[in-house]
């Protein structure tokens, strides 16, 4: 019986050190948080528990911490504290995305030199003698094509038209009627503008128009899907939270500090109904996004044959010295028909020049054109494997914040808004803005405007990227910012010292706290466990504990005076 009574003595006197009982520094330990998470001036806080009349949030019958200007101080620290973690959350997303829109470009790039080269290189070996002049129509050709790959909203028609245009001059000079000297100016604009009439290169303008259009449409639209989805995420990385959540972040976070508690965690149904109800329009991105890392997927899928960008690149020197043989295997009938329209060539004074007989043996390209292999299509490869593991990013980031990083176990001693207990007892109310209307902790009243502009553009390129919709000159612009910006605001009231601004406003200049990354999903056996846990009925609540206070009840006076007695018995 001693034992026992001396083993339950330790244990009230252990629980009675630990609320600052009897010390007269009892607010130390709140002053030395508040001081490191530098979330106000220490002046503000009192020098010892004071009556809490005033505060409107942290409200407590007991003696307290914290001051109405603390409160207010807790308020912007506990917004900001979710705001960095969304941005950390998302960082390796964002990362990916950014990292792959680069890649892209360069590899569009890198693509469009080797293939400028390869026309280039061709036109030298199989006619030389028209191939130094080629090159300023070659480079311009392919300089248009990357002019519309990066975003300009060229005609593939008009560039690809005007580049044969300007090199029938040069066929007709140097492959179908050669002469001591070239054509006069005025006589190669004749030939030029007679191009379309007589059609020397045959179907292969139109060809080559449409693997462009094809191709370059599909390499086109996944640089504008990625900036989009960048966008994306700049606007839930500066996410405008209601009045509604901060106050429930302010109670879930901070107001513990309050009564001394500043080692508690919330409990992971508390957490969990404060962060479905804080992100609940972040939770409406969800099946969107989903359907756009689907339509990504499908959208690559796609890319190959006339839509593969890198086979139609690296396939013009083909094309193009297919179309000028074809040309010059018709030459007779082509002189013809250009000297109806245009009268006798007209040349230049008589200058020596070189005739180089045209050869029809291409050069042994293959190993060149092997060495960049499928870059491209593996490069994409591997950018959707690592895309599809942030799939469900938004559906479950308000339950992967409570698991990673806020919530405590549910095995330990846990905050639930009101008091310390083993287990939070109300209702855990699901995702998404309808679910939120039995949410005892937030109240959400409508979904964010600027998240349903998200999601309007999502919709819109998902459309796009599936081929139900065909871009029209503009759309894709219309629907890629790339930085978030967007004016607007949340739809609840805003405190003028949260500095409130539409989401996806300014870069944020403050330095983000370490914390550790979240996985790219939460397995499906957390969630469950989460989602399926159980917990006891709204109305034994009641029974989960008082608060703890700073004065000593006449409870734990009847317990501890027994232990009184036996010490000063020893």
């Amino acid at each position: 019986m001693g034992v026992l009574l001396w083993t339950n003595c330790v244990f009230l006197l252990a629980c009675g050190s630990g609320l600052g009982f009897g010390s007269p520094n009892r607010c130390d330990e709140v002053r030395k948080v508040f001081q490191l998470k530098q979330i106000g001036p220490n002046q503000l806080l009192p020098l010892s528990p004071r009556p809490g009349s005033d505060l409107q949030v942290c409200m407590s019958k007991n003696l307290t911490c914290c001051t109405k200007k603390m409160e207010e101080k807790y308020q912007v620290a506990a917004r900001r504290d979710i705001q960095n973690l969304l941005q950390t959350s998302s960082s390796s997303l964002k990362f990916l995305i950014s990292r792959n829109v680069a890649a892209f470009q360069e590899t569009f790039e890198a693509l469009i030199w080797q293939a400028e080269n390869h026309t280039n290189v061709v036109l030298q070996a199989s006619y030389r003698s028209m191939a130094d002049q080629a090159v300023g129509p070659v480079r311009e050709l392919f300089t248009d094509i990357s002019l519309f790959l990066l975003g300009s909203e060229l005609s593939v028609d008009d560039l690809v038209q005007r580049f044969f245009d300007a090199l029938f001059p040069l066929v007709y000079n140097h492959l179908i009627n050669p002469g001591l000297s070239d054509i006069s100016p005025s006589y190669a604009e004749c030939v030029r503008s007679s191009r379309r009439d007589v059609r020397p290169f045959a179907a292969a303008p139109g060809l080559l128009a449409d693997q462009i259009a094809r191709s370059g449409v599909s390499g086109k639209l996944l640089i504008q899907a990625l900036h989009l989805g960048i966008e994306v995420i700049n606007t839930t990385d500066h996410l405008q939270l209601s009045r509604e959540c901060r106050r429930a972040l302010l109670k879930m976070h901070y107001c513990p500090h309050c009564q001394g508690l500043t080692q508690s965690k919330p409990c992971m149904g508390y957490c969990l109904n404060v962060m479905r109800g804080c992100l609940a329009s972040m939770a409406e991105i969800d099946s969107h996004w989903r359907e756009f890392v689907h339509s990504l997927e499908g959208l690559s899928a796609r890319m190959q044959g006339p839509q593969d960008l890198e086979q139609v690149l690296l396939g013009v020197h083909t094309l193009l010295r297919d179309a000028v043989g074809h040309a010059q295997k018709n030459g007779p009938r082509l002189s013809a028909q250009v000297h109806k329209l245009c009268g006798a060539p007209s040349r230049r004074p008589a200058q020596s020049v070189s005739l180089q007989h045209s050869s029809q043996d291409s050069i042994p390209l293959k190993a060149a054109l092997s060495g960049s292999g499928d870059s491209l299509a593996v490069r994409r490869r591997d950018f959707l494997n690592s895309l599809r593991l942030y799939r469900t990013f938004y559906g479950g980031l308000a339950d992967q914040l409570c698991v990673s990083e806020l919530a405590s176990g549910d095995v330990q001693a846990c905050w639930n808004g009101t008091d310390i207990v083993k287990s939070y007892t109300l209702r855990v109310v699901g995702n998404g803005i309808k679910a939120q209307s039995a949410n005892p902790e937030v109240k959400v009243k409508v979904a964010d405007p600027v998240i349903n502009q998200i999601i309007d553009k999502l919709k819109h390129i998902n459309q796009l990227l599936q081929g139900k919709s065909i871009p029209k000159l503009g759309s894709l612009d219309q629907i890629e910012t790339g930085s978030g910006d967007a004016d607007g605001r949340y739809s609840g009231d805003c405190d003028d010292e949260d500095g409130c601004g539409g989401s996806g406003g300014d870069e944020v200049k403050r330095k983000v706290p370490r914390v550790s990354k979240l996985s790219p999903d939460v397995t499906s056996d957390q969630k469950r466990r989460h989602h399926n846990h159980h917990y006891p009925p709204a109305e034994d609540s009641a029974r989960e504990g008082r608060s703890r206070s700073f004065g000593l009840t006449g409870a734990i006076w009847v317990l501890i005076l027994p232990c009184l007695h036996m010490l000063l018995a020893l």
